[in-house]
């Protein structure tokens, strides 16, 4: 079955399906209550029991002086195409630029949630950001497996992203753990709170990215707010 031919069949079941999957997440056992207006979201929030006590995933240094927030959903093809910018941003403004990423899982997305814990679960290892890499370039082989056949995929993805080194069978457990779904709450509800309407949704601190201005030209108009940043900074 092909890519888009999933996507229909996956919309249609949206309330049955992502809907419920994201609900399981939310009702797991010993779920934190959040209060969402102490947090300022223009930093990167430290860990707490509210994030599962794991930290912000973060491209890059995260003393650097300007953050680019990444909203976006593992399985989105679009946050997929944009996941190579937002790196080169990092890259080319070494040390001066962080990417954090924020998970905002869409209903329809039948393996967004156990794509989000396995991310989360190679995080707490410190593979976040090269399984978040091997995530986004090989989306099509897991965007429509099964529960069975992503799990091997994720497994052979935290497996490279580790370079064999990783503890596969804790990898397994942080998967399926309650510190992990708060985490994934609390990406959500940090999102819901800048009133996230589409993913990939990128804000440069402050100002959210317009969609016109996330095609051709994203990395020049990125470039040119950053550097104007930059400078004001230095002055």
């Amino acid at each position: 079955m092909d890519k888009k031919t999933w996507i229909v069949i996956a919309a249609i079941v949206a309330i049955f399906g992502g809907l419920v999957a994201i609900t399981s997440i939310q009702n797991r056992d010993e779920t934190v209550a959040v209060d969402y207006g102490e947090y300022d979201l223009t930093e990167i929030i430290p860990a707490s029991e509210a994030s599962g006590n794991l930290t912000e995933n973060v491209e890059g240094d995260p003393e650097a002086p300007i953050l680019i927030f990444d909203y976006a959903d593992y399985q989105c093809e679009g946050c997929a195409s944009m996941n190579p910018y937002l790196n080169k941003l990092v890259e080319e403004y070494d040390g001066k630029v962080a990417v954090v990423f924020r998970g905002y899982i869409q209903s329809y997305h039948q393996n967004g949630t156990a794509a989000a814990s396995a991310a989360n679960a190679a995080a707490l290892q410190g593979y976040w950001s090269k399984f978040k890499d091997l995530m986004f370039t090989n989306q099509d082989e897991w965007y429509s497996a099964n529960a069975a056949d992503r799990q091997k995929l994720y497994e052979k993805y935290f497996t490279e992203a580790s370079e064999g080194k990783g503890d596969l069978e804790k990898f397994r457990e942080d998967m399926n753990s309650k510190e992990v779904a708060q985490k994934i709450t609390f990406d959500r509800g940090l999102a819901d709170k800048v009133g996230l309407e589409w993913t990939p949704s990128v804000w440069l601190g402050d100002e959210l990215i317009p969609r016109e201005e996330m095609g051709a030209d994203f990395l020049k108009n990125m470039r040119e707010k950053i550097d104007a940043k930059l400078k004001e900074i230095e002055k």
